[in-house]
């Protein structure tokens, strides 16, 4: 399928809650870098934000979104190759241990 020359619309009121979602998520990670970087922080102030901020919740909830207008706008073909695509995607710690997958590290 070729994907980029393909529109898929999503209300704009979703499409604004996922953005301003996103924004925060990048900004506030980039700032969490940083002061890890300076030494401002400890190594469990990423994992209290994501805990604290509902990152997991959040995302799901984007990904329920893009894949809604998907769903409705594509035919089942289209869907199992984008569903194909996505199950290719990196997942941190997939093999079980607190790292990244085997086929990542190569």
């Amino acid at each position: 399928m070729d994907m980029s020359s393909r529109e898929i619309r999503i209300p704009l009121g979703e499409a604004v809650a996922v953005l301003r979602d996103l924004n925060e998520f990048v900004v506030s990670l980039d700032r969490l870098g940083s002061r890890q970087a300076s030494g401002t922080t400890d190594e469990y102030a990423v994992g209290r934000f994501v805990a604290d901020w509902d990152v997991a919740r959040r995302l799901a909830r984007a990904r329920h979104v893009i894949s809604a207008a998907l769903d409705a706008q594509l035919s089942e073909e289209d869907n199992a190759e984008i569903d194909a695509l996505c199950d290719r995607g990196r997942f941190y710690g997939s093999d079980g241990a607190a790292g990244p997958s085997p086929e990542q590290s190569g």
